[in-house]
């Protein structure tokens, strides 16, 4: 599955519908260099793992209001909803293979 854009206009049925399974939002912005890091990172574990969660990144410039909604102080902020909720955050890059064991805990 490859890695979505969304916006506020479409987060409740992107991430937070009951039967949206786990997804991973990358909260994050063009302009953030930790940001940049990440997103081949975040590729490689779409490649791995992605057809067990849906990955999606919602840039908090265009996306205030979903930044807001959760708190969203400092990006790259990740975080994993299930079922619609959200149930765990991580802040700042990680490896990948902390970021696959970090979903497949909530799988």
């Amino acid at each position: 599955m490859a890695i979505v854009e969304i916006t506020d206009q479409t987060f409740d049925k992107e991430v937070q519908s009951p039967d949206a399974g786990v997804v991973l939002v990358d909260f994050w912005a063009p302009w953030c260099g930790p940001c940049r890091q990440l997103a081949p990172v975040l590729e490689e574990v779409d490649a791995e793992i992605g057809d067990q969660v849906k990955i999606v990144k919602v840039n908090v410039d265009n996306s205030p209001e979903s930044a807001g909604q959760f708190g969203i102080m400092s990006i790259p902020t990740l975080m994993i909803f299930k079922n619609g909720k959200a149930v765990d955050k991580a802040l700042g890059v990680q490896p990948k293979e902390q970021l696959v064991a970090w979903v497949k805990e909530h799988l």
